[in-house]
C-alpha cells in the first residue's frame, strides 16, 4: 500500500480471501468515487456495492482518503502493467509508441472514470496525484533514452519529450475515448504516428529554400562590407 501519502496505511492482506475482499472494495470505490466524486462518496455505499461489511472496510483502510489514495496508486500500477505488456518484445520506437497509445486508449475505455478520479486526486492528495504521473513518466523516459542511445530518435530532453507525449495521449483519450468513443480510433493513432515520424511543419519547396539561402548569403555579404567600410572610415552608399 501507499506509504508516502498523508493518509495512514494498513498492511496488505496475506490470505487469498482478504486480498479478494480488498480488491472488491477498491473496484467498488472506483465506481463510487468516479460517479459521485470524493466529497460525495461514502464508505457505506462503497461497502454496499462491494457486498462487504462496514467493519471489513476498516480492516484494510483506516479512512476514506486512504482508500482513494490506494485506488489512484492501483489504477496507475494497472495502467503501467498494461502498457508494459503491450510493448513487450518490440524494439522499434515508433511501433512501441503505436502499441502504447492503443493500450492507453483501451485502458481508458475500460476505466471510464479514470479521468475524473485522477483529476480529483490533485485536490484530495497532491502527493498521490504527482506520484501517478511521475511513475508513468519514469518508464517512458527510460524507453526514450534507450531509443536515443540506439540512434532511433533524435537526442532531446527525454523528460520533456515523455511528458509531451503523455499529454498528447491524455487529451486524445479524453476526446476520442471518453467523449466520443470513436470506432475509428486507428485513424487517431495513425495521425499521431505520422506526426511523430514526419513532424508538423510543411517542407519548403526547393526554389524557396534556394531563394532563402541566397537572401541570407547576400545579407551576410552586405553586413561584412558595411562593417569593413565603417572600420575604414568611409560611409556605405545604399
Amino acid at each position: 500500500m501507499n506509504h508516502d501519502s498523508s493518509s495512514p496505511a494498513r498492511l496488505a492482506p496475506v490470505t487469498a480471501r482478504g486480498q479478494a475482499t480488498r480488491l472488491r472494495i477498491l473496484r467498488s470505490a472506483e465506481g463510487v468515487f468516479g460517479q459521485k466524486g470524493y466529497d460525495g462518496a461514502s464508505i457505506a455505499e462503497i461497502c454496499r456495492l462491494a457486498d462487504t461489511a462496514l467493519g471489513s472496510f476498516y480492516v484494510y483502510f483506516p479512512d476514506k482518503k486512504a482508500a482513494f489514495v490506494e485506488l489512484v496508486d492501483s489504477l496507475g500500477a494497472r495502467l503501467r502493467a498494461d502498457l508494459a505488456a503491450s510493448v513487450a518484445g518490440l524494439s522499434d520506437r515508433l511501433e512501441i509508441e503505436r502499441a502504447g497509445l492503443r493500450a492507453f486508449f483501451a485502458f481508458a475505455g475500460q476505466h471510464r472514470r479514470l479521468y475524473r478520479i485522477i483529476g480529483q486526486a490533485e485536490f484530495v492528495d497532491e502527493v498521490v496525484f504527482r506520484r501517478y504521473h511521475e511513475r508513468l513518466a519514469d518508464g517512458y523516459i527510460r524507453g526514450l533514452e534507450q531509443a536515443m542511445a540506439e540512434g532511433q530518435i533524435r537526442e532531446l530532453d527525454a523528460e520533456v519529450l515523455a511528458y509531451s507525449l503523455m499529454g498528447i495521449a491524455d487529451f486524445l483519450g479524453m476526446r476520442w475515448v471518453l467523449w466520443d468513443e470513436s470506432h475509428d480510433i486507428e485513424r487517431v493513432v495513425d495521425t499521431v504516428m505520422e506526426m511523430l515520424r514526419s513532424g508538423i511543419l510543411r517542407a519548403a519547396p526547393a526554389k524557396s529554400r534556394s531563394a532563402t539561402r541566397a537572401i541570407a548569403s547576400a545579407s551576410v555579404k552586405s553586413s561584412t562590407k558595411e562593417s569593413a567600410a565603417k572600420r575604414g572610415g568611409t560611409r556605405v552608399r545604399r
